[in-house]
Parts: structure tokens; C-alpha cells; sequence
């Protein structure tokens, strides 16, 4: 089965909190050992970000039978000071982009801008 995720090196643009948020808003109903194939994590590490993510109240999850269906807080503003007054809903927006190429945000409500 699973095993450890090949290591990557140097830097990357998102975080993995990031990572495992846009996974669970592709599929609320993933489960971990998904998750952490996807984001190339340990299940280990998506169960500590997850718990993270569910503390600091961006992420809530209910429990059906032996599966999660997790909730995010789409309204919930981001944590870095440079990231002031953008939303949970504005980077899933970002990160959820066409992947037909065609760079249109998600359908969200929101649009995503030059906060200039």
C-alpha cells in the first residue's frame, strides 16, 4: 500500500496546509489516504493538517459511518498579515482555476483580482 512520498526539494509556491484545503474542497468527501497520495504527504501529515486547519476553525468535519465529509468556512479570511481581508473562497478560487487552460477563476461568487 501506501509507503512515504517521494521527498521533494527546494521550494514550492504553496503550503501544504494549501494543498490539503484545495484537495478537500475538490472532494469533501476524500478520505485521508487520498489525500495524502494527492498532496504527496504522509497520512500522518494530512491528519495533522487537518487538525490544524479544524482548530483554527477554516475546516469542520462530520462523521457518516466509517466515511468524513468535511466543511470549510469559505468565508473565513486568511492568516498572514500580508494576506489581509482574502478568504478561504478567494484562494480555493485561485487554486481552482480551468485546467483546460483557459485561466477563468472557479465558480465561487467571488472574483479574484489585483487587490492593488
Amino acid at each position: 500500500m501506501g509507503g512515504v512520498p517521494e521527498p521533494h526539494t527546494g521550494w514550492t509556491f504553496l503550503t501544504n496546509h494549501a494543498r490539503v484545503l484545495a484537495a478537500i474542497a475538490d472532494d469533501h468527501n476524500a478520505r485521508i489516504r487520498d489525500i495524502a497520495a494527492h498532496c504527496r504527504l504522509t497520512e500522518r501529515a494530512v491528519q495533522k493538517i487537518i487538525a490544524d486547519l479544524e482548530q483554527a476553525g477554516y475546516l469542520s468535519h462530520s462523521r457518516e459511518g466509517r466515511t468524513n465529509t468535511y466543511r470549510i468556512e469559505p468565508g473565513k479570511v486568511l492568516r498572514h498579515p500580508a494576506e489581509a481581508g482574502l478568504t478561504v473562497a478567494s484562494l480555493l478560487s485561485v487554486l481552482a482555476r480551468d485546467e483546460a487552460g483557459q485561466g477563468r477563476p472557479a465558480e465561487t461568487g467571488e472574483t479574484v483580482g489585483d487587490r492593488g
